[in-house]
């Protein structure tokens, strides 16, 4: 039975849909967290720290991080597999290209695949950066993630590549978050309206949020 809606293109849309939501989710959280830079060191630490606590004493210490991001991890592999094969399904179905580009397709739908895996290099990029420190740019220091964030954007390409990244993801979620609602069957033509208002909405505050802490380091406000 699960093997053969997973061999669905429904299955897999419905995975996509789930899977999406899940880090979208997860996102949000991560944004507000993130925006905490603002609020000095001691309290972006503390943040950090109140992270690994979380769910202490009935979890030991790290365990509620650990089960994040083993749900993120299998969230990520979901979507991009099911992403893959529906890709490879959609071109073995039409072969040839299209002689005129749909009228209606946005930019954001035809630049999906793209942003997939501009966001998963990124992805790979920003925990060798500020979790393990395999790539930071200074040096890492373990427990001191806002010292670590600023030697990040401290650098160009540190700016360049997040900057463009939290671009790409915007893109994603504008046409994600309405793609989710129609395979999810929340969507209808008196619905698609109030829908695409709210990816839009989603989009654009995810976007500056996230974009507000490399900015905020380049013009000193974080420092």
């Amino acid at each position: 039975m699960t093997r053969s809606v997973w061999d669905s293109s429904v299955g897999k849309k419905t995975v996509m849909a789930v899977s999406g939501l899940i880090m979208l989710l997860y996102l949000v959280v991560h944004m507000f967290g993130n925006l905490k830079i603002f609020f000095g060191s001691g309290d972006f630490n503390h943040y950090a720290h109140w992270l690994r606590t979380l769910g202490e004493p009935f979890l030991h210490y790290e365990w509620a991080l650990w089960i994040v991001r083993v749900v993120l991890v299998v969230a990520v592999v979901a979507h991009a597999t099911a992403a893959y094969q529906l890709s490879r399904r959609d071109i073995r179905a039409r072969p040839s290209k299209y002689v005129h580009k749909k009228p209606r397709s946005s930019y954001a739908t035809r630049t999906m695949r793209w942003g997939g895996i501009i966001l998963a290099m990124f992805i790979v990029w920003h925990i060798l950066d500020l979790t393990t420190g395999t790539a930071h740019p200074g040096g890492f220091q373990s427990g001191h993630p806002y010292q670590n964030v600023i030697d990040t954007f401290s650098t160009w390409y540190g700016n360049v590549i997040y900057i463009v990244a939290m671009l790409a993801l915007g893109l994603h979620i504008r046409h994600g978050f309405w793609s989710a609602a129609q395979t999810l069957g929340t969507g209808s033509r008196t619905r698609d309206r109030a829908l695409k208002t709210v990816a839009n909405a989603l989009a654009l505050t995810l976007t500056a949020g996230f974009i507000a802490v490399p900015v905020g380091v380049m013009t000193g406000l974080v420092s």
